[in-house]
């Protein structure tokens, strides 16, 4: 009895062993098991897309509010049927069919989600270009994705008529969401909806459908040369569309979507993602700092969504006192820094936020489920066994990993940062680039830990920490070379904007004649109201960084230029380098004395001429 005893109370106190030897085990157990389930409820059924559940919550609350925009509220079956009369209108007046490819070039409104459906719902794929691209890269971005059809919004109209004549020489069908237009070549296409019957479009019509077809094209920011279209299949949409299911969104949240929906974030992680949830969507045009809260508070919002700046712009704005009157309980996203995360908190309440990391063709992801500022996710021994990745040792100065007298490369240890690579395998595979093998094989690594294997070379620099904690680091490119050490942007941009003068901070590598490396610079927006103390700035520069990383250049600009989501251009930054009589902007040069001085051309001169070495 007395053995009895003694093993049970042994069990009893297990649990507690584990948790204080092992303290995250159960919260990392549970995500991996998850995972497994979401991989085995998608394969369960031959195909089953994201347009079948849609289909499916129509069936279950036809009547429950899908979408909310500008104070319209169109219901699950108001998209279904105004879906059916764009697929019906489409097949008839564009000659569309199962395979074929229609490129949206619209921002948000309801329409692009009723287009979106209802060209599913006849079997074609769709190109989501960014509305903001225009001539070159315009007619890049549609003719790489094969699209038969280009349908616009009216407002975009003068951005069409400009590569019209090229999309007539491709036979190109081109339609305005417009019941007017006095353009040739240009066809309306409102109208003709208006006209279509609302019935319900047969399955039939995607009969061919698989889990491996492509659905969507979603292009890459195009911070350096021109975009890339990401081949989205069904598979991978049904993977992205998970995410709000495993940090706990249900079908009673109200989710706010102000991104723009021809980027991933707002389209999977959002759109897609919030019909398999079958929840209420409240659509905004685009991101507006001033009346988020508003917004949130007038639609009980519960749900947010955020990617890079967003976070920083809310904690920039003026502070009140209803700032913590709202009923968002958690924040989805990625590209939050540590220092916003944590203001964030402070100011706005218990928001949870889930860190996420992934790129859009990428074939490996991680979220942040514990909510460890910071972070973005968990090194899972379990979860790395399901889809291999690795972090390798990778030289920023030849720009390639490192690899050893075998020609393999090894893993950098706990606590340092390296390369994230994931393996490319049949569980985790990297379907690639539209129409350009040549990019989609500049992300492969081969033969990286032994002969033949092959690996997605993600193009950032991560690190994991003792507690096993991941954490993003940099950006290959956005981390330069100085004085044999590697200079991180993201540390000294986190460090500048301590400054309480400093409201943004781009920071960047800059080429200087006669020196190796690049050395740093960056670029700032200053709060309103504020002056530029080149005194404080280098003080507090001074105090948190290593000398090699203090940016020796400072160039103030009224705004800093961001991709539609917000991603920081650097490339042109870079190529302006610092030279007076080609920047309008105030530039500083660091002085080890003074800090910050004006920058003079004399100055300029005498650095490239080597008579001043940095």
């Amino acid at each position: 009895m007395y053995v009895l005893y003694t093993v049970l109370a042994g069990l009893a106190i297990l649990p507690l062993f584990l948790h204080i030897i092992f303290p995250y085990f159960m919260r990392d157990l549970q995500f991996v098991v998850r995972c497994i389930n979401f991989a085995i409820q998608i394969r369960k059924k031959p195909c089953y897309t994201i347009l079948d559940s849609f289909l499916d919550k129509v069936k279950k609350h036809p009547e429950k509010p899908f979408i909310v925009f500008e104070n319209t509220t169109y219901s699950y079956l108001d998209a279904d049927k105004q879906s059916n009369k764009i697929g019906r209108s489409l097949m008839e007046f564009a000659s569309l069919k199962e395979g074929d490819t229609a490129a949206l070039f619209l921002g948000n409104e309801p329409i692009y989600v009723f287009l979106w459906l209802g060209l599913s719902k006849i079997g074609c794929k769709v190109a989501l270009l960014n509305n903001n691209i225009r001539t070159k890269s315009l007619l890049h971005c549609f003719s790489c994705s094969g699209a038969n059809v280009l349908i616009a919004a009216t407002e975009l109209r003068d951005a069409v008529e400009e590569v019209l004549p090229a999309l007539q020489d491709q036979n190109i069908s081109v339609f305005l969401l417009s019941a007017e237009c006095d353009t040739v070549g240009i066809e309306t296409l409102t109208d003709k909806i208006s006209r279509a019957s609302d019935e319900p479009l047969s399955p039939d019509l995607r009969s061919k459908i698989t889990l491996k077809s492509p659905a969507i094209y979603i292009y890459t920011s195009g911070t350096t040369g021109l975009p890339k279209a990401a081949l989205i299949n069904h598979e991978r949409m049904w993977m992205a569309s998970f995410l709000q299911r495993l940090v706990g969104v249900t079908s009673d949240d109200v989710l706010y979507v102000c991104l723009p929906l021809y980027h991933s974030s707002a389209f999977l992680m959002g759109l897609t993602a919030g019909i398999e949830r079958g929840l209420t969507i409240i659509l905004r045009r685009k991101f507006s700092a001033s009346q988020f809260w508003d917004d949130c508070r007038k639609y009980n919002v519960t749900v947010i969504q955020y990617i890079g700046e967003l976070i920083r712009y809310l904690c920039n704005t003026p502070k009140k006192a209803n700032d913590r009157n709202h009923k968002v309980r958690l924040a989805l996203g990625n590209g939050i820094r540590a220092d916003a995360w944590s203001e964030f908190l402070h100011r706005f309440g218990n928001v949870h936020i889930r860190e996420c990391y992934g790129a859009t063709e990428g074939n490996v992801g991680f979220i942040n489920y514990m909510g460890k500022v910071g972070a973005i996710g968990r090194d899972i021994f379990l979860f790395r066994k399901l889809v291999p990745y690795a972090l390798i040792k990778y030289d920023t100065e030849r720009e390639e990993p490192v690899r050893d007298s075998r020609g393999f490369c090894s893993e950098v240890p706990r606590g340092e940062a390296g390369l994230f690579v994931g393996k490319i395998t049949k569980t985790s595979p990297f379907v690639g680039y539209a129409k350009s093998n040549d990019q989609t094989e500049k992300k492969k690594l081969r033969d990286v830990f032994e002969k033949g294997d092959l690996y997605f070379n993600s193009g950032d620099l991560l690190k994991v920490d003792q507690d096993g904690f991941i954490y993003f680091q940099d950006r290959i490119g956005d981390t330069f070379r100085w004085k044999g050490e590697n200079v991180a942007t993201t540390e000294v941009t986190d460090i500048m904007i301590l400054v309480d003068s400093i409201e943004e901070a781009n920071v960047y590598g800059v080429m200087v004649p006669g020196h190796e490396g690049r050395i740093g610079m960056a670029a700032l927006k200053l709060k309103d109201g504020h002056g530029f103390d080149g005194y404080d700035t280098y003080q507090c520069i001074k105090t948190n960084l290593p000398s090699y990383a203090r940016p020796r250049f400072i160039r103030i600009q009224n705004s800093l230029v961001v991709t539609g989501t917000f991603k920081q251009i650097k490339g042109k930054l870079a190529k302006d380098g610092f030279n007076p009589a080609a920047i309008q902007d105030p530039l500083y040069i660091l002085d080890e004395t003074k800090g910050y001085i004006p920058m003079t051309q004399e100055m300029y001169n005498s650095i490239i001429s080597g008579r001043i070495r940095l």
